[in-house]
């Protein structure tokens, strides 16, 4: 029997956006390379919650990191000369950020000081880091993404393990993006953005990856970006070019669609709220947070200690 059901189809909400006072205007090497040489005054990435419920975002070509709070007040962390991007507690109050320019960063979210954590693997730096996750054990997955393609399809993904040691995991991906594990930790999700889709890798029991697969295919100018996983095992998938989120079942069918404004683009999610059933997702386009309430919270995102 083939799958036959429609997707519920559902829009996004407004919750914030960023005010006018830190919205810049100037021309940016990140902008250059990646938007086509257009000024841009932000661009939304990495959302990530406190044990507050406090949002943190990056903003990309500007090197900052803002905190919104509950009501949608932002207040700049940190700005730094890097280009931020995905975000996850390493604990309490050190963001681990992968910056493009940089690669692994700490970010002390109190004092704002920001230190290197994995810049580069013997004096080699990295393409440009794009966004990671973190295990129940303590490993760090993270994606290297550079301007890589379907010209270019030499991404990697790789696995810094707690105990410092660097293992490639993929070496041939056409721009990998946003990574999430399973909540078993058995199997790793990894976004491609220029292929247009999702590979799935299982993790054998040594840590290396086997028989990668591609589990969802999208469509459209520009393909998957951030993505999360839900208690239900559903795999919430950002995709920018076409202004969606993707919610697909454990078959890779999409059982839901969320909607942004037509022609924006919709870079990252993360689930917050008390029960962890509200879902942000940043509108890079706008400069605003999108929202939606789910029927099933997100994931609980592990730490290093």
């Amino acid at each position: 029997m083939f799958y036959t059901n429609q997707p519920e189809v559902r829009s996004l909400e407004h919750f914030s956006i960023l005010p006018e006072q830190y919205r810049e205007q100037h021309q940016t090497a990140w902008a250059d390379a990646n938007q086509g040489g257009r000024k841009i005054d932000s661009f939304l990435e990495g959302p990530v919650f406190d044990d507050k419920g406090n949002l943190y975002v990056a903003d990309i070509p500007y090197g900052r990191i803002f905190r919104i709070d509950p009501k949608g007040n932002w207040d700049l962390v940190v700005q730094w000369d890097g280009e931020p991007n995905g975000m996850k507690f390493a604990a309490a109050n050190n963001l681990l950020v992968t910056d493009y320019k940089n690669g692994l960063m700490q970010v002390d979210v109190h004092s704002g000081v920001v230190k290197p954590f994995f810049s580069r693997r013997h004096s080699e730096r990295f393409k440009g880091v794009n966004d990671l996750t973190i295990s129940s054990q303590g490993d760090i997955y993270f994606t290297d993404q550079g301007q890589t393609g379907l010209h270019d399809p030499t991404g990697r993904v790789y696995r810094l393990s707690k105990t410092g040691r660097l293992d490639l995991l993929l070496s041939n991906v056409p721009s990998p993006n946003g990574i999430v594990l399973s909540e078993d930790g058995k199997v790793l999700y990894v976004a491609v953005t220029r292929g247009n889709c999702v590979w799935r890798m299982p993790i054998q029991e040594d840590g290396s990856v086997s028989k990668a697969g591609q589990f969802f295919t999208s469509y459209g100018p520009s393909g998957p970006d951030g993505l999360a996983l839900d208690k239900q095992g559903r795999l919430l998938v950002a995709n920018p070019g076409l202004a969606y989120v993707w919610v697909l079942n454990p078959r890779a069918e999409p059982v839901q669609v969320l909607r942004g404004p037509p022609g924006h683009s919709l870079t990252n999610l993360a689930f917050g709220g008390s029960d962890g059933k509200t879902l942000y997702v940043t509108d890079s386009t706008a400069g605003d947070i999108l929202t939606v309430q789910m029927d099933a919270p997100g994931l609980r995102l592990h730490q290093l200690d």
